[in-house]
């Protein structure tokens, strides 16, 4: 990174400060938040300064310190119809009241969480002349690496990076993929494609619908994996690794390492922290399922503090949709969950519903508020 284009981001006249100008010395560089902590700053870039409504906890009431996620066992569901009823009882409950879960059980090897989450380091950590071939902020790419794609709109940036993979339907040749990690998303894609299917299954079930009745919606036909990389903070109070949002997809799978910092929403009342759990996977409803369910299962709001550790936090966030797809396929409340109450939501593509995400961009009037009848 040159030295003109630090002296602007750590903002020498901050009386002066241009925040455009920043923001495109910053883009310019695409480096990244890791292109600046490799210069040494002990001092993030105003642009990067969250308001202090937004950083803190004083929403928590740790009063209740027994409040936690529920951690769900996927063992014997396949063979043992009671403890699949079990199982099901438990997701719909979760899903009802917490939007997020953790999975264990899920017959993906813990080697290959760990392999995945070891290529991801890799590629945000090698030399930025071979990464930047990566950066862009075209949306139409189905493979880039982008330091927030908001950044231009959104009211303070996050401490984060971004490699994008789209995986699946259509994906883009082999070779499209970093080679740092392409092998291991290669091979992770396809196990948590079969994990997101019995996800969806349980999910049905726990509607009161057959077991097919997501996937034959379409539910589980294509995801793309967003792969973050949060830097250590030299000033991890005054920011975000990523802002209080809910997902604009189906379903969430997230591959987290042991570094933490994801908390939810709960009850719009408490911030929970979701630790990492060895071996878990960490499962949330997004807005569309929320739609589709006419408000059974529930898109709980969630964040991402900004990393105070001195190694990186890494996730992989596999996230259930198909807005590659130009299909206008509608989406609305299943008529089968709308028969004793009327629908709440207008339908929907899942194009629409990204374009309408993208244009409100994140802390803005959601997507799903706008459909609401």
């Amino acid at each position: 990174m040159a030295n003109s284009q630090v002296s602007a981001l750590t903002g020498c006249d901050q009386d002066n400060h241009d925040k455009e100008n920043d923001l495109k010395a910053f883009d310019n560089t695409k480096a990244g938040v890791k292109g600046l902590v490799d210069t040494g700053i002990q001092t993030i870039p105003k642009f990067f300064v969250a308001p202090a409504e937004e950083t803190c906890s004083k929403i928590c009431d740790f009063s209740q310190p027994h409040l936690s996620v529920p951690v769900i066992d996927l063992k014997d569901t396949d063979t043992d119809p009671a403890r699949r009823k079990q199982v099901v009882e438990a997701i719909g409950l979760a899903s009802n009241t917490w939007g997020f879960f953790q999975v264990v059980n899920h017959e993906i090897p813990q080697s290959t969480i760990y392999d995945v989450i070891q290529s991801i380091q890799r590629f945000h950590e090698q030399p930025n002349h071979v990464k930047e071939k990566f950066y862009s902020r075209e949306k139409t790419k189905k493979v880039r690496f982008i330091s927030n794609f908001d950044l231009y709109k959104a009211r303070f940036a996050n401490w984060r990076d971004t490699l994008f993979c789209h995986m699946a339907p259509n994906p883009p040749p082999p070779e499209e993929y970093p080679e740092a990690c392409r092998e291991m998303l290669m091979k992770f894609s396809e196990s948590v494609k079969k994990l997101g299917e019995n996800l969806f299954e349980l999910l049905s079930e726990a509607l009161g619908l057959k077991s097919n009745r997501l996937t034959e919606m379409g539910c589980a036909d294509g995801h793309v994996f967003f792969c973050h990389y949060y830097p250590g903070c030299p000033e991890p109070d005054r920011t975000l690794g990523h802002t209080k949002h809910c997902d604009p997809d189906f379903l969430t799978i997230l591959l987290q390492d042991q570094i933490g910092g994801l908390q939810v929403l709960h009850d719009e009342t408490q911030w929970i922290d979701i630790p990492p759990v060895e071996g878990a996977l960490v499962v949330n409803i997004g807005e569309l399922l929320q739609l589709i369910s006419n408000d059974k299962f529930k898109a709980a709001e969630h964040r991402v503090l900004a990393n105070c550790s001195t190694s990186p936090r890494i996730s992989v966030a596999c996230f259930f949709t198909t807005h590659f797809d130009p299909s206008k396929t509608l989406f609305g409340p299943i008529k089968e969950l709308s028969e004793d109450s009327l629908p709440l939501y207008r339908e929907t593509s899942v194009m629409d519903y990204i374009d309408s995400f993208n244009t409100v961009g994140l802390g803005g009037v959601s997507s799903l508020a706008r459909l609401r009848l």
